[in-house]
């Protein structure tokens, strides 16, 4: 049998092909191995570290509501403080994960925020309110109660997903005319009685 010598000196058979030696060959599989592996991995990272800053901005927002509910029950906002301004003290109340403008303040788009007195704990709705797969925001107002009241606040945030490739999975607004989801809708309510003050 004759035998044919490589460019590396190693004898190899006859009839061994080009694909025969390079399926052989194990120099440079690590780099193969990594391209085949780094998307899934990435991927996988990608959606936790989005999940983690979604999870903790929603964190805030609850804080937040729960802030501007004690304020209210205890009757330290005055009567007299409008929306643009209940919304200014409430963005105040963020910190830098969420974004709330000077615009936000005066025209709402990320930060939607509904507070309204009811007669009883049993008329307070259960449901986030929505026209279609989107946030319905037309009956959005601030309406307080006073004294002994019973009270409902209501914050909603478009959280903006920025990791594209689990976009499809996390996020739960589909704006009409949309197919591709945008935003991640958080939500937090605080429902109580005010104190007589």
């Amino acid at each position: 049998m004759a035998l044919t010598r490589r460019n590396d000196g190693e004898d190899c058979g006859e009839g061994r092909t080009v694909a025969g030696r390079f399926a052989r060959d194990r120099k440079g599989a690590a780099a193969i191995e990594f391209a085949i592996l780094v998307i899934p991995f990435l991927m996988v990272i990608f959606a936790s570290i989005e999940t983690f800053v979604a999870f903790t901005g929603e964190q805030i927002l609850a804080n937040a509501t729960q802030t501007m509910a004690r304020k209210i029950r205890t009757g330290l906002l005055p009567a007299t403080m409008t929306q643009s301004e209940f919304r200014a003290a409430f963005c105040n109340e963020l910190t830098a994960m969420l974004s709330c403008s000077s615009g936000e303040v005066g025209t709402p788009s990320k930060l939607l925020i509904d507070v309204r007195s009811y007669a009883s704990f049993s008329d307070i709705p259960i449901d986030i309110p929505r026209k279609g797969s989107d946030l319905d925001v037309t009956g959005f107002k601030y309406a307080p109660g006073g004294p002994g009241s019973i009270n409902l606040i209501r914050a909603y945030y478009r959280w903006t997903v920025v990791t594209d490739l689990v976009r499809p999975y996390i996020t739960n607004l589909r704006p009409a005319g949309s197919s591709m989801p945008n935003d991640y809708l958080m939500a937090t309510t605080a429902a109580f009685m005010n104190e007589k003050f």
